[in-house]
């Protein structure tokens, strides 16, 4: 059995949030989707991306696998890219998305992009998933050092989205839950601001997964939040 709870915050710069988030423990559904995009466009790709994972999840609830949510992804990118082609104004939406399926003593997770799941354990905080992204996939490959990769300015460009383009590459993970581990499901306005340190100390505290997820998102405020933040965290139970 899992606790969840969830919170999005537009940060400190930012006007609009083209993040969105989704707890859905009826079926066992959870996500994190960061809209990109001019105009409205990043908030309609994170919406639709979410709704259409949520749609083909309420539809095998219960016997969601793999593959299953393999193709919830594929189908979040076809319909993307069906709205952008049918507007001007969408042109060049996408998102990226994590997302993770209750099984029943395990995690099905899948993502595309750099929004992130960590699970923390016994003191550890451990990230699952890969970033799609020039910095992960390139730029460590060619060895260059983490304080050039901070600074260069292919630093903040993805490889892979959600509505960018055919076919969409999505990563898939197993997690077995054990009594009392956090997850924790994020977009890079939190992980790509706040330090794995501070988020560690923060899923260690005593305090009640909401109080965590709220000082979370404070976290990255207080850092300057330049980015919209979401986060969602499940506990499961001891």
């Amino acid at each position: 059995m899992l606790e969840a709870t969830g919170a999005s915050d537009p940060g400190c710069v930012r006007s609009n949030n083209e993040d969105c988030f989704m707890v859905a423990p009826s079926i066992g559904l959870y996500l994190v989707a960061d809209g990109m995009g001019g105009a409205q466009a990043g908030e309609h790709a994170s919406k639709l991306a979410s709704e259409t994972i949520w749609e083909i999840v309420y539809q095998n609830a219960g016997a969601v696998t793999a593959e299953i949510l393999e193709s919830a992804f594929e189908e979040a990118n076809r319909r993307i890219l069906e709205a952008a082609g049918a507007n001007p104004e969408m042109e060049g939406m996408g998102t990226t998305l994590v997302a993770a399926v209750d099984t029943g003593g395990e995690l099905l997770i899948a993502s595309v992009g750099d929004s992130r799941a960590y699970f923390y354990d016994q003191g550890v905080l451990q990230a699952i998933t890969d970033d799609q992204t020039w910095v992960n996939e390139v730029g460590r490959r060619l060895g260059l050092s983490e304080d050039a990769l901070k600074t260069h300015p292919m630093r903040h460009v993805l490889t892979m989205a959600v509505g960018v383009s055919e076919p969409v590459r999505v990563n898939k993970y197993l997690l077995q839950l054990a009594p009392g581990m956090q997850v924790l499901l994020c977009s890079d306005g939190l992980h790509g601001v706040v330090a794995d340190s501070v988020l560690a100390e923060t899923l260690g505290s005593e305090a009640s997964i909401e109080d965590k997820c709220k000082r979370l998102i404070a976290a990255a405020r207080e850092a300057g939040g330049p980015d919209n933040v979401t986060a969602v965290l499940l506990r499961a139970a001891d």
